[in-house]
């Protein structure tokens, strides 16, 4: 946009300039997949045999894959056919995930680093990463006798391809695949559930293109007369104005993995999986991000595990729980350490992650000290009815923990301003221009976050 408009020539432009061609090339990017999805569902309720409807997700799979990669998807191959090798080699090993997970690493950090373009290989990267954290899950679960068998290789790579995760996610367990193909019949609640999950997918994702990038000054008027000002021309003055741009950056980034999140709900619902069963009752809830409990949290705690569920879960059962014997504080980091390594070898996440390590561990570990010295609800996570804390419903209660949900806010905007075109057009070949943008963008914020996460742990360490 250029020059400066109107209040009304401003909506106008958006609408007509990026809203609508954004929903647009939204749907023409994934209207295939919808389709695939869907008719893979029609297929698993006509009663079909097994291996048929594990051939079917596999062909379904293949074919998306070559739609957004091309040529390219026969890595995502190679990581899977090498995943049931190791799987079929070590199936009378006990360790068969210790061995798949450092077998998957090496792979991993061979394509970084070695066997293809930077570029090319992170365009796969979200694909790479389902694989991987199905195929760990699996030698997890056959290792804790969840899983009795290995299974069959048409039934491996149904799991590992089924349609409706294998582009965007999210990650589901191999029993949830095996329910998924038994073919639930069709119904209201599963329509409405796609439906639901596709216009919150395009709001999102409208939200982050066209209404995030703009929110100051165009639709919040802390400028005064220079409201209407084009945002390129728009220069941070001031810390107030540094912050109101980290803020901006880090919300068109939460809302472009809300838009992810909620188009591989839809996706997976398409498909058929994403459901809980309770009796007779079956109710098609995935849900893999909450937006209101990361924008409005009550501890960074919280936003880590609301982020991405799947994932989060995925973390805490087979990662955080493995390594708990190393101690809570290294199993933390062993677990934002592999969240890291499956994003990939990028400066700036890891740089995220691992603060995000240590953020969420301090705060957590203050705030459970607070609550034992004033006896209330105070912890990260909200208490249950029947909490034994004698304070928790008084007016002090309340503060504090809209303090400590202010503080993980300002975190969010201080993690989240790395996240702009900036650092989304930089040549991934030069890392180096990555850990310079990080550093630049955090020094502009006086490393502030880091800061008072030393400060919140000098705090414990003085109460303990």
């Amino acid at each position: 946009m250029m020059g400066s408009f109107s209040r009304q020539e401003f909506f106008h432009e958006l609408v007509e300039g990026c809203i609508l061609p954004t929903t647009q090339q939204g749907l023409e990017q994934v209207w295939q997949l919808l389709v695939i999805c869907l008719l893979c569902r029609l297929l698993w309720i006509q009663g079909l045999p097994s291996y048929v409807k594990h051939l079917s997700t596999v062909a379904g799979g293949f074919y998306i894959l070559y739609l957004f990669f091309e040529l390219h998807m026969v890595w995502v191959v190679l990581l899977s056919l090498l995943c049931y090798l190791i799987l079929f080699l070590c199936r009378h090993s006990s360790n068969r995930a210790t061995f798949l997970s450092i077998t998957i690493l090496i792979y991993l950090l061979m394509g970084e680093l070695h066997m293809m373009d930077t570029t090319t290989w992170h365009k796969m990267r979200g694909s790479q990463m389902v694989v991987a954290m199905k195929a760990i899950s699996l030698a997890f679960d056959l290792d804790r006798g969840v899983v009795a068998n290995v299974p069959s290789p048409v039934e491996f790579m149904g799991y590992i391809y089924f349609v409706g995760t294998i582009i965007f996610g999210p990650w589901i367990s191999f029993n949830s695949y095996r329910e998924a193909i038994e073919g639930r019949k069709l119904s209201f609640s599963w329509i409405w559930k796609v439906c639901v999950s596709w216009v919150k997918s395009q709001l999102c994702l409208i939200t982050s293109n066209c209404v995030a990038p703009y929110l100051f000054p165009y639709f919040i008027p802390i400028y005064g007369d220079k409201l209407l000002r084009n945002k390129t021309k728009r220069k941070t003055r001031g810390s107030v104005a540094r912050w109101l741009l980290a803020y901006e950056n880090a919300l068109s980034f939460h809302f472009s993995n809300y838009f992810v999140g909620y188009l591989s709900e839809t996706t997976t619902t398409l498909a058929g999986a994403g459901f809980t069963e309770e009796k007779d009752n079956l109710k098609w809830d995935m849900t893999v991000a909450k937006p209101l409990h990361v924008e409005f949290p009550r501890s960074m705690v919280e936003v880590a595990t609301s982020w991405n569920l799947p994932m989060s879960r995925w973390l805490n059962t087979y990662v955080f729980t493995s390594a708990r014997n190393l101690g809570t504080f290294s199993a933390i980091l062993v677990t934002y350490t592999a969240s890291a390594l499956l994003h990939g070898l990028s400066f700036h996440l890891g740089a995220v992650l691992l603060s995000l390590g240590f953020i969420t561990y301090i705060e957590h570990v203050l705030r459970k000290r607070l609550a034992a010295i004033f006896n209330a609800c105070i912890l990260s996570k909200k208490c249950q009815p029947n909490c034994s804390h004698k304070n928790n419903k008084v007016l002090w209660v309340y503060v504090i923990n809209v303090a400590f949900s202010t503080l993980a806010v300002f975190h969010l905007a201080y993690l989240g301003s790395l996240f702009n075109s900036t650092v989304d057009y930089m040549d991934d070949d030069d890392e180096s221009d990555v850990a310079n943008h990080t550093i630049q963008k955090w020094s502009e914020l006086s490393w502030a976050s880091h800061w008072v996460t030393f400060g919140c742990w000098v705090l414990y360490r003085i109460i303990l």
